[in-house]
């Protein structure tokens, strides 16, 4: 391993981000303390000004800049809070930023980088993935001679993000016996290794990423660093196709474990934060959370601390963050319906072959040709899990059912 962060270097950063980054809170939660028979604790890093903790290495990594560099301004690629962390920095010290960033980024990203940078950030919106615009934003860095700010592969940026643990170890008055964090790039994860490993090594540090994009995951079971062909992108400040070396050198050695969640799952956790806590979160701020389930008999009486990552979660994705719980919970089921072509016949549907809190949320019918039965696509939602195999039974007693289409994701995608 050539490169592991050093508290030294780390006490450092803590000195140099006291100018744009206040201690966050942590706070013990009543709910999944109850739930898990343990002391969860939740570091609230979504209380930053820049409502996530990528502040930390971004300024940390840019004050580390000669006066030579930092006229020459900087450049960076991210799908949202690290750009926001950069476009602060720079506004701060007053240095000129170039920001890649996914042309699918949420708008409220977009707009609060263009908010915290004002007249010294320049965003170009490119590509699908954090991966397209990180090449461009390169290519671009080297054409014209600027710095590249990394979101997670460079020393200065870990040992900014360090300092969450340096934090943690302050605020407890007994050391942590886990640590449940967010793992896109591994940079984050990377400064907690480096702070525990040093400070309290019996700490287990377990990291936590989306299943549809477990770059890391699949790295450390390979064993080297492994680019994955395809993501999904809606765990957005988690979704990257390859991590770093740096980061892999030190999670694949170092991490207790390191496990995938499903966005569904995510999602789940999002809306009981919100619901039950009164915490707006980010899906990549959620996943810490979302994972502590799978070690419930491991962690009763332990102490346990989640890192909440960030909170810059667009509104307009409220919808999609209930659809995709739903799903996952098998509570939202989607049928090609084959309706007869006879009066009566969606009467005798929502009467007869629905159960009594079964709910269409969804319908798309069209008749297009004189056929005995034409099917339409129905969205269908559930109280119980177990009220899907009645109601499948049901629409094949009566010549409804034509499809299910929950189990064919191209169809789905298509179709819904």
């Amino acid at each position: 391993m050539d490169y592991f962060p050093k508290v030294a270097d780390i006490k450092k950063a803590a000195l140099t981000i006291r100018q744009v980054a206040e201690v966050t809170p942590l706070l013990h939660s009543i709910r999944l303390s109850k739930q898990y028979s343990a002391d969860i604790l939740l570091k609230r890093e979504d209380l930053h000004r820049v409502r996530s903790y990528k502040i930390r290495g971004a300024f940390n990594k840019i004050s580390s800049l000669s006066n030579q560099e930092r006229a020459k301004g900087v450049v960076c690629a991210s799908a949202g809070n690290h750009a926001q962390g950069v476009a602060f920095a720079c506004h701060h010290l007053g240095i000129k930023a170039t920001i890649f960033m996914p042309a699918v980024t949420p708008k409220q990203k977009v707009e609060q980088t263009k908010m915290f940078g004002e007249s010294w950030v320049t965003i170009v919106l490119v590509g699908d993935t954090f991966d397209d615009s990180f090449n461009a934003a390169m290519a671009y860095c080297t054409e014209e001679d600027k710095s590249f700010i990394h979101p997670f592969n460079d020393p200065k940026v870990i040992e900014g993000q360090a300092t969450v643990g340096l934090e943690l170890i302050d605020q407890i008055n007994k050391p942590l016996d886990y640590i449940f964090v967010a793992v896109g790039g591994g940079g984050l994860a990377s400064g907690l290794i480096g702070v525990f490993s040093q400070l309290s090594p019996n700490t287990k540090i377990i990291g936590v990423e989306p299943a549809g994009a477990s770059s890391m995951t699949n790295s450390i079971t390979l064993g080297r660093n492994t680019e994955l062909e395809k993501i999904d992108k809606f765990i957005d400040g988690a979704a990257v196709k390859r991590v770093g070396d740096l980061t892999f050198s030190i999670c694949k050695e170092r991490l207790y474990k390191m496990i995938t969640v499903p966005e569904g799952k995510v999602c789940q956790t999002i809306l009981d934060l919100y619901n039950r806590d009164a915490i707006v979160v980010e899906p990549a701020g959620a996943l810490s959370i979302s994972a502590l389930d799978m070690f419930e008999a491991e962690l009763k009486g332990k102490q346990v601390a989640c890192i909440i990552g960030g909170s810059n979660n667009d509104i307009t994705r409220t919808a999609e963050i209930k659809e995709r719980a739903l799903l996952y919970g098998q509570l939202k089921h989607y049928f090609i319906v084959r309706f007869p072509q006879r009066p009566g016949a969606l009467k005798q549907f929502v009467a007869e072959i629905l159960g009594p809190t079964d709910d269409i949320t969804h319908f798309e019918y069209s008749k297009k040709s004189s056929k005995e039965n034409a099917p339409a696509v129905v969205g269908i939602e559930l109280k119980h899990p177990s009220d899907l195999t009645p109601l499948i039974h049901r629409m094949k007693e009566n010549n409804f059912f034509g499809d299910y289409l929950n189990d064919k994701p191209d169809l789905f995608q298509y179709l819904v």
